[in-house]
Parts: C-alpha cells; sequence; structure tokens
C-alpha cells in the first residue's frame, strides 16, 4: 500500500492473519506517510524480511491460535536487528508482551486498537531507526573523507595504510607500526584496538623509550609483595591490565635485549611472571607496537632480536612522514579548525577559514613534528 501524501517517513511490514485488521493498521499508517507492506502470516512475514529491509515491524501476537508473533520477533532479530518490533495483543497475552519487550521489542498495544496511540508509536520507531541510520550514513561518510576514526588522509599512501588498518583490526594479528615521532602511530593502534573484537576491553599504552630494564618489567609484568625493598604490594603489570583487550607498545625498538627475549616468551607463550615470583599468569592480549626506527636495520645490526621482531611484525603499517603527503595537509588543517570550534561551543566567534596564502605556507612546509606539530600550530 502506497497512498503517501508527502515524504516517506519508514518502511513498515503489518503481519497479520485476519486481512480486514491489516487493512485498517495499513491504510492507518499510510495517511501518516510510511510506505507499508502486508503479510497475511508469519511464515509470509519471515520470508519478506530475508528479502527486504523493514523500519518498523507492526505484527499481530496470536495469528493462528498460536503466538506466531513471537516468530516475526524472532526473525528480525537475525535478519534486521534494528528494526523495531511492535506487537499488537489482546488482555489476555499482556504478560507475554512484556516478556517480548525483554528479547527486543519495541512496545505492545492492545486491542480494541487505539489507530492513533499506534500511529504515534509507529512515527516514533521510525524516526528512531532512521535516525540510526542516517547518523551511521554520516559516519561512513566522514570515515571515506577522514579516513579511519579520525585518522585524517586523502593521500594514495594513507588511503592503502587505512584500508588495511580497517581489514586486519577484527583480528588478532600482532601489528607493527614504523614511522617518524608525531605522524600519529598511537592514534592508529587505538583506531584499530576500537574497531576489533576487542573493543569493549582495554587498550594499554605504554612507551618503552628511557626506562630501565628493571623499571620496564616491572611495569610490564607487575611483582609480587617483597620482590624488592619498597614493593609492599603485589601490583599487576600492563599485560596483565590488558588482558582481553590490546596492549600498545611505543618505541619497542629501545627495548634492552634481556627484556626482548622476556617479552618473546610472553608472545609465545601467552604467559606473564611478576618481578619476584615464578608462578607464571595467563594472559589473552593483542599486542600493537610501534616504533620510529627501522627495526629490520636494528635486526641486522643485531640490535634488536629476529624472532622477536617476526613475532610483533604480523602486519606492518609504515605511516609516511607529513613531508612525503603533503596532499593531507588542507584537509588536516580544515579537520583541526573543526575540532577546535567544536570544543569552543562557549565561543560564539568561529574560525570561519584559512587563507590561500596561508595554506600555502603550510603546505610548503616541512613538518619536522608531522601531525602533531601541524595540529599545535
Amino acid at each position: 500500500m502506497n497512498e503517501q501524501t508527502g515524504n516517506i517517513r519508514g518502511e513498515v511490514l503489518v503481519v497479520d492473519d485476519e486481512p480486514a485488521h491489516a487493512e485498517v493498521v495499513a491504510e492507518g499508517l499510510a495517511r501518516q506517510n510510511h510506505n507499508v507492506e502486508i503479510a497475511h502470516s508469519a511464515s509470509q512475514a519471515i520470508e519478506k524480511l530475508r528479502q527486504k529491509h523493514y523500519d518498523v515491524i507492526v505484527t499481530d501476537l496470536v495469528m493462528e491460535n498460536d503466538e506466531a508473533g513471537l516468530d516475526v520477533l524472532s526473525a528480525a532479530r537475525e535478519y534486521s536487528p534494528d528494526t523495531e518490533v511492535i506487537l499488537i495483543t489482546g488482555h489476555a497475552s499482556v504478560p507475554t508482551c512484556r516478556s517480548a519487550l525483554q528479547q527486543g521489542a519495541c512496545d505492545y498495544i492492545e486491542r480494541p486498537l487505539d489507530l492513533d496511540k499506534l500511529r504515534a508509536i509507529v512515527n516514533h520507531a521510525a524516526e528512531r531507526v532512521i535516525q540510526k541510520r542516517t547518523i551511521e550514513e554520516l559516519r561512513q561518510r566522514l570515515d571515506e573523507h577522514y579516513g579511519f576514526e579520525g585518522i585524517v588522509g586523502n593521500s594514495p599512501a594513507m588511503l592503502q595504510i587505512l584500508q588495511t588498518a580497517r581489514r586486519i583490526a577484527p583480528s588478532s594479528l600482532p601489528i607493527l607500526i614504523q614511522g617518524e615521532s608525531g605522524v600519529g602511530k598511537e592514534l592508529l593502534a587505538q583506531a584499530i584496538h576500537n574497531n576489533s573484537g576487542r573493543k569493549n576491553a582495554k587498550f594499554v599504552a605504554l612507551n618503552c623509550a628511557g626506562l630501565s630494564e628493571t623499571l620496564l618489567e616491572d611495569e610490564l609484568f607487575g611483582h609480587v609483595k617483597g620482590a624488592y625493598t619498597g614493593a609492599t604490594t603485589a601490583r599487576p603489570g600492563r599485560f596483565e591490565y590488558a588482558n582481553g583487550g590490546t596492549i600498545f607498545l611505543d618505541e619497542v625498538g629501545d627495548m634492552p635485549a634481556s627484556m626482548q627475549a622476556k617479552l618473546l616468551r610472553v608472545l609465545e607463550n601467552g604467559e606473564v611472571v611478576r618481578v619476584g615470583s615464578n608462578e607464571p599468569i595467563h594472559v589473552d592480549v593483542r599486542v600493537i607496537s610501534a616504533t620510529n626506527t627501522d627495526l629490520l636495520k636494528r635486526v641486522e645490526e643485531r640490535k634488536f632480536r629476529e624472532d622477536l621482531y617476526f613475532r610483533l611484525a604480523g602486519a606492518v603499517l609504515k605511516i609516511p612522514p607529513l613531508r612525503e603527503r603533503r596532499e593531507d595537509i588542507p584537509l588536516l588543517v580544515h579537520y583541526f579548525i573543526q575540532k577546535i570550534n567544536d570544543s569552543r561551543k562557549d565561543i560564539p566567534k568561529k574560525i570561519t577559514g584559512i587563507s590561500p596564502d596561508a595554506m600555502r605556507i603550510l603546505c610548503s612546509y616541512d613538518w619536522p613534528g608531522n601531525v602533531r606539530q601541524l595540529r599545535n600550530t
């Protein structure tokens, strides 16, 4: 049924084994500018769900002397999780409908049917679904334009990196990110974590540069009470803290040789041993590491273990310096201006842009501090 007087609000499926009831509901919703289809059984509705997305389903709970509306709800959760399901029921089935709300139904309405009330419920449900879809489409467009989780880049090199990052993010593959200081290695690591199956667990970062072997071991693996003078309580290390999630080891190339061996054992066995203990503790952690040096060259110079390198480098992402992708600078500048404006909502005067001469100066500069330096300029 397609009797509309304006823009379509939503795609609606009405399910009822009584054709007269279905027609009344469908006509009432069509007058609200919805695009409405009818199914006269649960099986027919499920078949339609397999072929098409609906924003809202309005289904009778009891059809053919059975609570077949619950089958429609179950199919909607399987084939179209974003679809809102509204149940129509008699008074005796209200407890079942309340239970259905816990299974994902949006709402229910009792007979005798108040068509105005039903229209209001459907309108709100359709608006929620369409709004969520609009936000998701906007997020995808922003990702296409701004890259991956706000990582800005439109140069061929960055587009390739972001494409690879999206592809490997869902796995538990260890990743090595290479690039100069300020190119955004930790930001990329965080984005990969946020798009992985571990996104609801912790992302734990540690910069390995400048830490002594003793301090680095304690930071990574923790210690037991009495492990050394001043260790009055036991403390878990970063690996334990990141269990189930991701650990980001920045400047891993600066790690002392003895610590490289200990890290290798953790990666091989999935176990850490706290300082002062002999008891292994199992950990499930994805390792993303980063370096601003040529780690393979350090392997050739015997300054970094080859076996550890290959454990860390399940995939290698090399972020080029900003001077090698100057075409990204205008995009970055506009992105940072937008971020500044968004963070200064209390100030009515916004930054509207940048002059062509200023942009030429920014694009001609070599930016030794890369994106971080540009952001802070």
